[in-house]
């Protein structure tokens, strides 16, 4: 029984590399050539079957939603440890904010995060079930881990915000999204710039929200 079961845990683990590397092709397929791409082209990129790629995915619809859970993990999971392990009880905000915003913007704003989320938005008129995935994975994975910090510094007096889903879209909308939308469209953001955005976005930001009482502990601007 104990070979049995050791025998079945490395065909697992071989079936969670196949499926890693099939992803992973398809992922280079699809931003070579477009979702219309064919299955072929993914199995010969993976070095593997056609049937062992419908083995593990059973539609191109299924592995377009599995390279968006892939590539969206990928990339927030940096700053999601950061926000997660740092900032609640941070006692520097302002810098520990920054950090977060540093990898949020490596994480999304990178060139194939964004050629990725080009081609998906091409393609949510006729698969809309795309444009549902990227929020779930994205913005509604990520937000509320913001949204808890946050709510944490509230309660421990070093902010003060009224509605925090609004605060983190705000947040989100001074040092991510213009990096975004510079790069949305093949420019590509001078490092200082991006910095600058995130910067001065995170400044503008505590300016705002954080609580009269509390700069010192901040380590940002008082809001008036």
């Amino acid at each position: 029984m104990g070979n049995s079961g050791s025998s079945s845990g490395l065909q697992s683990a071989k079936a969670r590399r196949k499926r890693a590397d099939i992803i992973a092709a398809a992922c280079d397929v699809f931003l070579a050539e477009g979702f219309g791409a064919s299955m072929d082209a993914v199995a010969d990129r993976a070095g593997a079957s056609k049937v062992t790629v419908y083995n593990h995915f059973k539609s191109k619809e299924a592995l377009i939603l599995a390279i968006i859970d892939d590539q969206l993990d990928v990339a927030l999971a940096p700053a999601v440890e950061l926000v997660d392990s740092h900032l609640s009880d941070s006692s520097d905000v302002r810098g520990d904010l920054v950090s977060a915003c540093r990898a949020w913007v490596a994480g999304v704003a990178s060139p194939r995060m964004l050629a990725l989320r080009n081609l998906v938005a091409g393609e949510m008129r006729q698969l809309p079930e795309l444009g549902t995935a990227w929020q779930q994975r994205g913005p509604q994975r990520f937000h509320p881990v913001v949204a808890r910090a946050l709510r944490a510094l509230c309660d421990r007096g070093v902010l003060s915000i009224a509605d925090i889903d609004i605060a983190v879209l705000q947040l989100s909308g001074l040092a991510v999204s213009p990096n975004i939308v510079y790069g949305a469209y093949g420019n590509s953001v001078p490092d200082a710039v991006a910095e600058q955005l995130i910067t001065v976005g995170v400044d503008m930001f505590l300016t705002y929200y954080t609580a009269a009482s509390d700069s010192g502990a901040s380590g940002g601007p008082v809001r008036g």
